[in-house]
């Protein structure tokens, strides 16, 4: 119930946000921009992080002048409690910022850094501690349709002992089809150092449609995992291809 309170609050707060921030920022030349989703199941790479229960996400983007941005956003988890004995932890909480730029009429980078924080977490991985606590450096170009975009962990990775190092590489695309409906299509390749059992690709497809507000979706998910025992949620692999639903609301 803690972490439903926490919501409940986070989206209180982001949807103010997001209602006054024509107001008070549009003489700086600043944006502020919040959104809250609600997920049948929470994906990260490919990889449940809920156990395959829904998740309730709540997030806020404030763009700045000359490219800038910074971001937050935050989700429920099961995750470390899955990951090893005596795993505690039950949320999620991101923050990013970074600098985007026109390479070019048709090209767009995207530079910056991300921290994924879980608040109290504790856990034993692979027989040693660490912390899951994790920041990585991104950069991403857009042509087009597409983006390919590349991380690459500075700490640890989510807990995986001496992982610093660990990269993922993404390549996705989003497609209009008019009259509010998107196409997603997605693969990624994820590399965990020192533990190349857990290396694995996963690959998605995304429909989504636009309708008074809100963004609904419908997402199909599979993993191609090395050694699936090296992702367990609830006794099943983590990574189990399913559909995934979603709705979206953005201030």
């Amino acid at each position: 119930m803690k972490h439903q309170a926490f919501f409940i609050r986070a989206f209180a707060l982001f949807a103010s946000l997001g209602a006054v921030c024509p107001t008070v920022y549009a003489q700086q030349n600043l944006s502020l921009t919040a959104n809250a989703s609600v997920v049948s199941d929470y994906r990260y790479r490919g990889i449940t992080q809920t156990r395959f229960d829904p998740a309730l996400q709540v997030g806020a983007d404030l763009s700045l002048p000359d490219g800038f941005y910074l971001g937050a956003w935050a989700t429920n988890i099961k995750w470390l409690k899955d990951a090893g004995q005596g795993g505690k932890g039950s949320s999620e909480i991101d923050f990013y910022g970074g600098y985007k730029t026109p390479l070019g009429r048709h090209m767009i980078m995207d530079v910056g850094a991300l921290r994924y924080q879980y608040p109290g977490n504790n856990y034993a991985l692979m027989g040693q501690n660490d912390n899951a606590n994790t920041t990585e450096l991104y950069a991403a170009l857009s042509f087009g349709h597409a983006t390919l975009k590349y991380s690459r962990a500075v700490t640890s990775l989510f807990g995986w002992a001496d992982s610093k190092g660990s990269g993922y590489l993404d390549l996705s695309a989003n497609f209009d089809l008019g009259a509010g409906w998107s196409l997603t299509p997605h693969v990624g390749r994820q590399t965990v150092a020192s533990h190349g059992l857990a290396n694995y690709t996963d690959y998605s497809l995304s429909i989504n449609k636009e309708l008074a507000g809100f963004v609904f979706g419908a997402n199909y998910t599979a993993v191609d995992a090395r050694d699936e025992s090296m992702y367990r949620a609830d006794g099943k692999f983590a990574g189990k291809s399913g559909l995934i639903f979603s709705a979206k609301y953005n201030f």
